[in-house]
């Protein structure tokens, strides 16, 4: 992907606030490349789905901006179509909105999805993997160039889920689409994303190239002495100054930014390679230092 200075953007989020009795959305700017996949990750009532709705225009900010200039399609974990409806419903209501849906393209899709197209059953009687999938197969077939998915494989098996990464994956392949993914499965993330933002508590705890975290941060396992050692001749792991640190119950674990000059400057410690759930665990529940 291109540097951030020279790409252009599908979506932006441009410090966006949001108010709500117990709860805000406070100076957020979350930003969608054209050609990249983003995914979102947070805790349950972090925020991901109310950045979500200002995105695609269903709720309004407080105050911020928002850019839109790519065709957005939406996908929900909860399939939005009435029950008594049919595929065969769905694809007329998406002809009648969208004048130039692709029907050949519709069908082409629902079938590589195992999804019916005879009229047989109505929604309330598809799975709720079949359920995204027709919001899938027909936000694409609408002309969509940027996906906002809401937790899209929520409660799916894997073979589902692996169906719909591949789908996504043959999707972004012409670099000219988008998508920006929210997910607890950090591993369908870490398979499909070029960018992660993680939030908490309305607000963003890091937002960066994935390969930053795959490719150079790491978590160091430490026991008390080690920690307070490598405390008191080195604060800047976590790159700002402040090392974030998480107790177990038998040792501690140190957030590193640079995971290989710490094993160079510390050869006989234990650093992994970081996940992004170790990330988002340490920037959550850590403790700074």
């Amino acid at each position: 992907m291109s540097s951030m200075t020279d790409t252009s953007f599908d979506l932006r989020l441009i410090d966006i606030s949001k108010h709500f009795d117990g709860f805000d959305v406070a100076h957020v700017t979350l930003e969608v490349p054209r050609g990249c996949v983003v995914g979102l990750v947070g805790r349950n009532g972090a925020g991901k789905t109310t950045l979500m709705r200002m995105a695609l225009g269903s709720l309004a900010p407080d105050s911020g901006r928002i850019e839109r200039t790519a065709k957005l399609g939406a996908v929900s974990a909860v399939c939005p179509y009435p029950s008594e409806m049919t595929v065969p419903d769905v694809e007329r209501m998406h002809r009648l909105a969208f004048p130039a849906f692709d029907r050949v393209l519709f069908a082409r899709t629902c079938a590589a999805l195992d999804l019916p197209l005879d009229g047989k059953r109505t929604i309330k009687e598809l799975s709720r993997g079949m359920g995204m999938k027709l919001q899938l197969a027909a936000a694409i077939a609408s002309g969509a160039t940027c996906l906002v998915m809401d937790e899209p494989t929520a409660g799916l098996d894997p073979i589902v889920r692996d169906d719909v990464l591949d789908l996504l994956r043959r999707w972004m392949e012409p670099g000219d689409r988008s998508l920006l993914i929210s997910s607890h499965i950090t591993g369908d993330l870490e398979r499909i994303c070029d960018r992660i933002s993680i939030i908490d508590s309305g607000r963003v705890l890091l937002a960066c190239d994935i390969d930053e975290i795959e490719g150079h941060m790491g978590v160091a396992r430490l026991r008390s002495a080690e920690l307070e050692e490598i405390l008191d001749g080195e604060r800047a792991w976590s790159g700002d100054g402040r090392a974030r640190v998480l107790r177990g119950d038998l040792s501690w674990t140190l957030l590193v930014d640079d995971r290989a000059a710490f094993v160079r400057k510390h050869p006989g410690l234990v650093c992994d390679r970081a996940t992004i759930d170790d990330v988002m665990t340490l920037l959550v529940k850590g403790e700074v230092r």
